[in-house]
């Protein structure tokens, strides 16, 4: 079994009948809206509107783009009980992250909108003859692959850089937040936006493949697992077209022996529990030198017990579900599969007994490296704790995995700290924090964790056009 990192169930390889758009309450198994996926003739319009929009939208200057995608962030934060709420029924997360994830979406609109034109703004070179510099254009229609797990930050993310650069998207949101997916397509256009501008798209997975290949459709970046980046990252490929992709991840949770374990240990419960641990940075391997190994072991668990699964929309709540009974069922058989290959359970393991798709926080300890544990991603409320010898061997651990999305260690030397950082094969490390929500910081990975980067200045960079133009009086070659 591998990861469905990041929210993007197998269903990618599976028939239409499995893409279905269904909005299900995990708290309760209710059913709370169904949609169709459109048919053929209405997917041809949104693309040729979303290229209409583009002619248009290209020659807009910064000013004029800004206008509407700062007037998104402004809706949104005004409006960030309303979309926190549709969030935390579609797919459970807790009501106090979901309106921090409102928030940071508006953050980053607003960033972008105020940014944009200073990153793309011409780089002046220095030829031995002439003048020279490097300019930024958009280049055209971008087609987005986004996961459950964030609703509207996975939309953010893509649409600030992107929509500003003057590039236009049309969207694929994940098959279980439909409600999310459409209230951010009606957020652009209250904000102002041209027909086009941002399109949502119930689609089928065979649709899919086809505005992968329609030659309207200039880049392709998707957010999720790694089977399926590696589907769509071919399909890009073959039609020669830029893509980027986000994929899983195994973080590394390094603790030396000099951690403060006072400051580490909430680090810890909330790098691991955050998002009920559907987070593709979320800590996910604690790897924890011997000295201080049992007294890490003994608070987290403490720390991982006292939390009280209940109703997601209820500010008390410490515990909320799963996004969906599949992602239990598939996180339940993983822990399994870890136990019969001989890992040991700490604590948890099992499903909370109550209504609802809630697993147990768990504890898995003894995991050799032939278990599949020891390479798979656990999607969930599941760490996976590794003690060693000293600091050369956390790093060697760290490093022998099949991801490299992020990580972070944890010292009172921050010298030691960027060193180990420095050490760590990975798209990001953090020193003491797991702090990634902020704009102005660059997100991604390499190895299975994808490539490309977003947010930050490297974000709007993914899908422009680098054009040298060169000035000189020179005489042609004889």
């Amino acid at each position: 079994m591998r990861s469905t990192c990041c929210g993007a169930a197998p269903g990618w390889f599976q028939k239409e009948a499995c893409m279905t758009y269904q909005s299900l309450n995990p708290f309760d198994g209710k059913t709370l809206q169904s949609f169709a996926d459109i048919a053929d003739a209405e997917l041809e319009t949104k693309l040729a509107t979303a290229q209409t929009c583009y002619e248009g939208w290209r020659l807009k200057s910064y000013p004029e783009r800004a206008t509407i995608i700062k007037k998104a962030a402004e809706l949104l934060h005004a409006q960030a009980d309303t979309f926190a709420h549709t969030m935390t029924l579609e797919m459970g997360k807790r009501i106090s992250e979901a309106r921090g994830e409102v928030e940071f979406s508006a953050r980053i609109l607003t960033y972008y909108a105020k940014n944009a034109e200073r990153f793309l703004a011409p780089v002046k070179l220095d030829p031995t003859v002439g003048e020279a510099h490097m300019e930024s254009s958009p280049i055209g229609v971008i087609f987005c692959v986004e996961p459950w797990n964030f609703p509207y930050y996975q939309l953010a993310r893509i649409a600030g850089p992107h929509l500003m650069a003057g590039n236009v998207l049309v969207v694929k949101h994940a098959g279980i937040v439909p409600r999310c997916a459409i209230a951010f397509e009606q957020l652009l256009l209250d904000a102002g936006a041209p027909a086009g501008l941002y399109t949502n798209l119930l689609i089928s997975h065979d649709q899919s493949n086809r505005i992968i290949d329609d030659p309207r459709v200039k880049g392709v970046a998707l957010t999720g697992s790694v089977a399926a980046g590696q589907s769509i990252a071919a399909r890009a490929g073959k039609n020669l077209k830029i893509s980027s992709m986000e994929l899983g991840g195994s973080d590394a949770f390094i603790v030396l022996e000099d951690a403060d374990l006072d400051h580490t240990i909430p680090w810890a419960v909330w790098g691991r529990m955050y998002n009920t641990g559907q987070t593709c940075c979320a800590a996910k391997r604690f790897i924890v030198v011997d000295s201080v190994a049992d007294a890490f072991l003994a608070r987290f668990q403490a720390a991982l017990s006292a939390l009280k699964a209940g109703d997601p929309l209820d500010e008390t709540t410490t515990l909320g579900p799963l996004s969906s009974e599949a992602a239990l069922v598939q996180l339940l058989g993983q822990v399994d599969a870890a136990v019969s290959a001989g890992a040991k359970v700490v604590i948890g393991g099992k499903r909370v007994d109550r209504p609802g798709s809630f697993m147990q926080p768990t504890i898995l300890t003894d995991i050799a490296p032939d278990n599949p544990a020891f390479r798979d991603e656990f999607f969930g409320p599941v760490a996976s704790f590794y003690r060693v010898k000293d600091e050369a061997a956390a790093i060697a651990l760290a490093n022998d995995s099949d991801f490299g999305l992020g990580g972070s260690v944890w010292t009172k030397d921050e010298a030691r700290g960027r060193r180990v950082a420095s050490a760590v094969e990975t798209g990001m490390m953090f020193i003491n924090n797991i702090d990634w929500t902020d704009a102005e910081l660059p997100f991604g990975g390499i190895k299975n964790s994808g490539y490309g980067r977003e947010l930050g200045d490297m974000g709007i960079q993914q899908f422009v056009n680098k054009k040298l133009v060169r000035l000189a009086k020179m005489a042609a070659p004889a």
